[in-house]
């Protein structure tokens, strides 16, 4: 079986349902001659959709309302709070489509780069909100290859009080050798991604990819 198969046969990698729409959204981002301000649109179309899908995986209770009719309706209300923690810089890319579908929501920061001399990934900068130990938590950052960075930041969340069932990546892209790596070290958490893709390539790049994400999305293209 190979690691992409494994990847999207895993129970806690959630890929979302491979709509004509989303199929016609990751190939426009896909596409390297799009523009960057068509690139900004749709990723943050596909950002929406993987937030909104994100939120299915939290916990509800049931919650009892009346009606404008004077009716009582039996639904349901998100049990806890949550926050976003982006990974620095391209994971704050996700940050709005976050905002548009939770107010006020809180948003902490970390920022993990690669250390030249040990080729390990290494903590810059964190912020993270006092409380975040009692929320949920929504890690984002689009694009998971090696996913070295985001291990990092999730042990950084683990050291904050975070429960491991309480961590969801959020993810547009994702290599199946990242993914499989990052759910058997952490084997509580779970992945929300748009689309897995083939592998990486000797650099480590993601195959078929969309460049990086970072720079067409903030205009910093060499």
């Amino acid at each position: 079986m190979s690691l992409s198969t494994q990847a999207i046969g895993h129970a806690r990698l959630h890929q979302l349902v491979q709509t004509h729409q989303l199929k016609a959204l990751m190939t426009i981002i896909r596409d390297q001659n799009t523009p960057r301000g068509d690139f900004v649109f749709y990723s943050d179309r596909v950002i929406r959709l993987l937030v909104e899908e994100g939120l299915n995986y939290l916990p509800v209770v049931s919650k009892e309302v009346i009606t404008p009719m004077g009716v009582p309706f039996q639904g349901v209300a998100f049990e806890g709070r949550i926050c976003g923690v982006s990974i620095m810089r391209a994971g704050e890319s996700m940050e709005q489509g976050l905002r548009d579908v939770c107010t006020s929501v809180r948003i902490g920061k970390v920022l993990i780069q690669r250390d030249e001399r040990t080729a390990q990934p290494k903590l810059y900068y964190s912020k993270l909100p006092k409380d975040i130990a009692d929320r949920w938590v929504l890690l984002l950052d689009p694009m998971l290859a090696t996913g070295g960075s985001a291990m990092k930041c999730i042990e950084v969340l683990l050291e904050a009080g975070v429960k491991e069932e309480r961590i969801l990546f959020i993810n547009l892209i994702c290599s199946p050798e990242g993914a499989l790596a990052m759910l058997e070290q952490f084997p509580k958490l779970q992945i929300i991604t748009a689309e897995i893709d083939e592998g990486m390539d000797e650099q480590k790049f993601i195959l078929p990819g969309l460049g990086d994400f970072g720079d067409r999305y903030f205009g910093t293209e060499d």
